[in-house]
């Protein structure tokens, strides 16, 4: 995208969250500042507009079976000799035991609210039972609770999954922009002021530490 808007002379912003036209201009929003805010930016005059979205941020459309488009191929000449830097293999490294956030359908995050590393023990346990992934607030991983792959939010990775269970996670701005496009929201945060619960489909009030071990329980008995 970069080399493109070079080429074209074209603004453009990167790693939008999100995209709306606006007064027949597109409106672009994207964190600024090190993910604390989000700023709107506009190209009143140059055509066209170029942005890049973060993954994950918009939902699949669903394909329209009766539709049809016209395919163009056009022949491309590329000087294989002329590239500076030629990428022959691809890894993508993981941690053993432990689930990727990225593709995962159910996600149980932790935050401030967790306490500790040792803490974070009772919702590895609960996602073992559920086969989810467990992810973190920025605040749990600069505290050294999990690790980088884990952080869930603006500067960690943006995820969708079917479920997301948030674990004495208030809810800043930067976390929810993260996880918003989670299809069921689940909150568990003993503060019923918390920013989580204007995003959560269902809220329970109470110590984590006290629920997340009563559902690990009922699941392994069945009895939810």
């Amino acid at each position: 995208a970069p080399r493109v808007a070079s080429t074209l002379k074209l603004g453009l912003a990167a790693d939008c969250v999100k995209l709306v036209i606006q007064d027949g201009k597109l409106l672009m929003t994207r964190p600024v500042y090190g993910d604390n805010i989000l700023a709107d930016i506009i190209c009143p005059n140059t055509r066209p507009q170029m942005a890049t979205i973060r993954a994950k941020m918009m939902k699949k459309a669903e394909p329209k079976q009766n539709e049809s488009a016209e395919v163009i191929k056009e022949p491309v000449n590329v000087n294989v000799d002329s590239f500076k830097t030629i990428v022959k293999e691809k890894k993508k490294t993981s941690i053993p035991g432990v689930k990727s956030i990225d593709e995962a359908d159910i996600i149980i995050s932790g935050g401030r609210g967790v306490g500790s590393k040792e803490t974070f023990k009772i919702i590895e346990e609960l996602a073992d039972v559920l086969n989810a992934a467990v992810g973190a607030s920025r605040t749990a991983v600069e505290a050294g609770w999990k690790p980088k792959s884990c952080q869930v939010g603006q500067s960690g990775t943006t995820v969708s999954p079917k479920i997301y269970i948030a674990c004495g996670i208030s809810g800043t701005t930067q976390h929810l922009v993260g996880m918003k496009g989670s299809e069921v929201i689940i909150a568990i945060n003993k503060d019923p002021e918390a920013p989580i619960f204007e995003v959560a489909n269902y809220g329970i009030i109470g110590d984590l530490k006290e629920i997340v071990p009563l559902l690990t329980k009922a699941l392994k008995e069945k009895k939810i």
